[in-house]
């Protein structure tokens, strides 16, 4: 009887000559973006080689020059661009791709994608993302809407009935019927996507593993949508009713509770405007050390202990040069402000992740999409990473620096210029995101709403009784 009823409705959705364009349009569809996101993957690969390289090039060879100088000159640090953002670009076209490092601050990433677009970007772009969350469902329900309706508005139901047909295996035949296209779709989709991205030039290794659980991911998103369209189906006694409650449920998954949660999330934990972060910076700033002012209140508390400790009574006895431990130790007090202002932005954004995953449960679209993101490490968490990545990095540079200027001239010595050779001995900036297994880890809340979704689909199905 299952395959009966397979065989049965797959030649009635291929004969229909609107599910066949359908699938023709969302195959070509998927295809043009699979393309336009590797050429954007493999240029974006090659601006961070070539930048990288230069800016490491332009670095290396500064000559001659006091080490604090360099520090005021500083670097970049930029953000590679993973294997997996073809497939989900998250909020890399939004985040920046690169950070200033200089001495006393912290700067935010910069240089967005999205700055260089044209007022065109607001209708959106052709990505995999976008038809694997947003089309391929409306795919689904184009197939499956009317799966059960058509039996009563065509008169069959009450053949089968007098039948006496299973009525679990009539319902899995058409289950099957609907699920088996979709699975041939994305399944070629990941295929085509794996071998793209496993011989395309790379800032890191291709992890087939994490290809494997985003296909599962969006696997479980299409199931649950097809077993929700067909238990519409199965509940409505007309196609027409059964199709507007279909889109229904799609325009509320997809677009208006995203929209909702990201609305509640913003208001009731909102993030400091930039004015309020730099004051709150910046008022904290002059509470403590400057490594610029030698007469401050701070600054001769930190000569005292200095002089006391080495038991000399001039700065001029001291083994290094105290201008330069003086701005170290105004570097260090200035990394913890900054580091205790942006943990806070972090922990805003915990906050409204929590209010995500809490109104995940209306909508399954949200666990896809924050699990999709994360698993290509296009979402806020990576970025997040990254940016403490290279304030860490530009923290050891500026030790590395004043270090040198420390150890290598004397008090007031503002003449010392390091060899031409020492600025190759810092290492250069090298980030790796997180790994799969501390991906997975920290979505857990977003990985058993989303096994609830389709636990509690296939419960539906057990109340279909219409036969």
């Amino acid at each position: 009887m299952i395959r009966k009823t397979f065989i049965k409705e797959s030649k009635e959705l291929f004969r229909d000559g609107r599910v066949r364009i359908a699938m023709i349009i969302v195959v070509l569809l998927m295809g043009v973006s699979i393309w336009i996101s590797a050429r954007q993957y493999q240029n974006t690969n090659d601006q961070y080689e070539a930048a990288k390289t230069a800016e490491r090039t332009i670095w290396d060879n500064q000559g001659k020059k006091n080490p604090h100088s360099a520090a005021h000159y500083g670097t970049y640090a930029f953000k590679p661009k993973y294997p997996l953002s073809l497939v989900d670009q998250g909020v890399d076209k939004y985040a920046g791709t690169s950070i200033f490092l200089e001495a006393h601050k912290r700067n935010e990433a910069q240089f967005s994608a999205a700055a260089d677009q044209t007022g065109l970007a607001r209708f959106g772009d052709l990505t995999p993302d976008f038809m694997l969350l947003f089309m391929i469902p409306l795919l689904i329900i184009l197939l499956g809407y009317n799966s059960f309706t058509k039996e009563n508005e065509m008169g069959t139901l009450t053949l089968l009935k007098s039948q006496g047909i299973s009525s679990w295996k009539w319902i899995l035949g058409k289950w099957t019927a609907l699920f088996l296209p979709i699975l041939i779709l994305i399944t070629a989709l990941f295929i085509v996507a794996g071998l793209i991205l496993s011989n395309l030039k790379d800032f890191g290794v291709f992890d087939w593993n994490s290809l494997l659980w985003m296909y599962l991911i969006y696997s479980s998103y299409y199931i649950i949508f097809i077993n929700l369209v067909l238990f519409i189906s199965a509940k409505t006694k007309k196609s027409g009713i059964s199709l507007v409650i279909s889109l229904s449920l799609w325009i509320l998954s997809c677009l208006a509770i995203p929209k909702v949660a990201s609305n509640i999330a913003e208001d009731t934990y909102p993030y400091p405007t930039r004015q309020e972060f730099v004051a709150n910076v910046l008022k904290d700033k002059k509470q403590g050390l400057d490594g610029h002012n030698p007469w401050s209140k701070e600054a001769k508390l930190l000569k005292e202990a200095v002089l006391a400790e080495h038991g000399v009574d001039s700065l001029h006895q001291l083994p290094f040069n105290f201008d330069a431990y003086r701005m170290q130790k105004g570097e260090e007090h200035e990394a913890e402000i900054y580091f205790k202002h942006y943990n806070h932005l972090k922990d805003q954004f915990a906050k409204q992740s929590n209010v995500y995953k809490g109104l995940a449960a209306f909508s399954p679209y949200l666990p896809t999409r924050f699990m999709s993101m994360a698993i290509a490490h296009t979402d806020y968490a990576t970025h997040w990473n990254f940016a403490d990545a290279a304030e860490n990095y530009s923290i050891a540079t500026q030790k590395f620096l004043n270090d040198d200027f420390a150890k290598n001239s004397t008090y007031g010595n503002w003449g010392y210029r390091a060899d031409a050779n020492f600025w190759k001995r810092l290492p250069a900036f090298e980030y790796s995101p997180p790994k799969l297994g501390t991906v997975l880890s920290g979505n857990i809340t977003n990985l058993g709403v989303l096994g609830c979704w389709l636990i509690g689909s296939f419960l539906l199905l057990l109340f279909i009784k219409k036969i």
